[in-house]
Formats: structure tokens, sequence, C-alpha cells
């Protein structure tokens, strides 16, 4: 059986991810107490339900504290469960509870919705290192989408690598594990020809390539995850995410994340890899 939990702020997407994962078969439950999840898990597996998904997040209050330990117990029991956890720039949580002119869950009267949120972030932080963090900030819905269905087909018995690009204008994601800055590298944007293209069109891929200091950064970046990927593995990691930034997240990033997702992907041994462009437009 597998059970995946759906967790984060509020305003982060949530709902979507929970839509996605009941579009792929899964029996859904939205803003389930944690004290009602084994439980719930041990009837749909005697009803033989292979697939379930449920979203526990500070609705639940002071009680979802306690849900790594109940995680720990579902995996002791054999039941393969994984956390998601979506998270979200302070600015963009509130942007978006302004255009939906919804109420805050943590709402009160003398709380203004910047200190709800604030609030909320200190309850959830101890669940936000428990699974894989996706920084939802200024995402298309489309990609949120896109993003949780690989992850569930990625899922394996190792460690997935995913690799992200994005800009530093934009910030940085919240959800790397690692970040390495490229911005020290050559700049295709400053060339007329190459500025709106992207790291994965031909011309900008053949102006980087011809740079040694490219290929070093690459090497360079290479080694490292591949050095330090089994310590992860020997921690029982899902996921260990490596965003590169660039300055707007379009031409350098995208190229070097491309790369060593290349890389990683014909090495053997691997498990799942994937890649991110947090800048370009979803496929």
């Amino acid at each position: 059986m597998q059970v995946v939990i759906i967790s984060g702020l509020s305003g982060s997407g949530k709902s979507v991810a929970l839509n996605v994962l009941e579009d792929n078969g899964y029996y859904c439950v939205d803003n389930l107490p944690v004290k009602l999840l084994a439980e719930t898990v041990q009837l749909l597996r005697a009803a033989d339900q292979q697939l379930l998904a449920v979203s526990i997040d500070a609705r639940g209050g002071q009680g979802v504290a306690s849900l790594p330990a109940y995680l720990d117990g579902l995996k002791a029991n054999g039941i393969d469960a994984r956390l998601l956890f979506l998270d979200s720039k302070n600015d963009t949580l509130m942007r978006r509870y302004a255009e939906s002119r919804r109420r805050h869950p943590l709402a009160a009267a003398n709380l203004t919705l910047e200190e709800c949120v604030t609030a909320e972030r200190a309850l959830m932080a101890p669940i936000a290192e428990v699974g894989h963090r996706i920084d939802t900030s200024d995402l298309h819905p489309n990609a949120l989408r896109s993003w949780i269905k690989e992850l569930l087909q990625a899922h394996g018995g190792k460690t997935s690598v995913l690799f992200e690009s994005f800009g530093y204008k934009h910030g940085v994601p919240l959800d790397a594990d690692y970040v390495f800055d490229v911005r020290c590298l050559p700049n295709p944007f400053y060339d007329p020809r190459l500025r709106p293209l992207t790291g994965r069109d031909a011309n900008v891929v053949a102006f980087l390539e011809k740079e040694p200091s490219v290929a070093r950064m690459l090497a360079d970046i290479g080694n490292f995850v591949e050095n330090w990927l089994p310590a992860f593995r020997n921690d029982n990691r899902a996921y260990l995410t490596v965003a590169v930034g660039c300055t707007g997240g379009q031409h350098r990033s995208v190229y070097l994340a491309d790369q060593l997702a290349a890389r990683f992907s014909a090495a053997a041994g691997h498990g799942p890899v994937l890649v991110r462009h947090r800048q370009l437009p979803a496929a």
C-alpha cells in the first residue's frame, strides 16, 4: 500500500496537489486529523485500497507535531508512506490570500494576515524537514501538477536526485538542499542573438560548451554531488534537491541542470533523476 501525505503552508497549493493524486487513482482525504491517520490506513488497507492520499496541515492544530511519529509507524508496518511538504515565500502566500479573499485557518481577531502566516510557519516547522519539500512560490499550477506527477513516477527504493535551475532575481528556492551559484560564468544574455533563447537551445549550448570555466564548474558540482549522495542514502533520504542559480534562470543554470541530470541518469547505481526549471514555462 502507498500513502502520500500532503502537508505544508496554507495557500501553497495543497489542494492542487491533492487533486493531481485523485486524478491518478488515489483515494483522497482532506484535512484528516493526525490521530485518525493510522486507523484510516488500516480501514482502507483491509478494503484492498492500495493508493491513499491525505492532507494534514495547520487546520489540525498542535496535533500536527506528532505526524513524524505516525509516519514512522506506517513505515514500520510495511506501508510505503511519503510526505510532500508544500511551501511558499511569505509575500507569495499573502498575495494569494489577498487575491482569493479567503480566511486564513489561524485567523483571529487580533492577528494580521502576516502574523498568521508567520505563526503557521512556526507551527509547521517540525514537519517541513521530514519529507520532500516543494517551493511553489511564483509557480504556475500546471508546473506544480507536472512536478507532482514526476515525483510519483520516479519513486523507488533509492534516493531520487532533483536538479533545479532558478534565477537569483526571483529568490533562492526554499526546497533546495544544496545551492550552487553559477553567475560567475560567461552569460549568453549579453549576446542579442542568444538573449531570447534558453539553456536548452542549441546555440546557447554551443556558446557555453566553448567556455572552459563552464566545463570546470559542471565537473565540480557533479563530483560534489557524487561524493555526498551516499551519505544522503545512508540517512534514508527519499529526495535530494540540488539547485543551480544564475541571474535570470534562463541560460546558464538551465544548461547546467540539464547536463547534471544527464550525467546522473547515465550513471549506474543511482536512483531516479529529475530536472526542474523554475523560470521556464511549464511544458
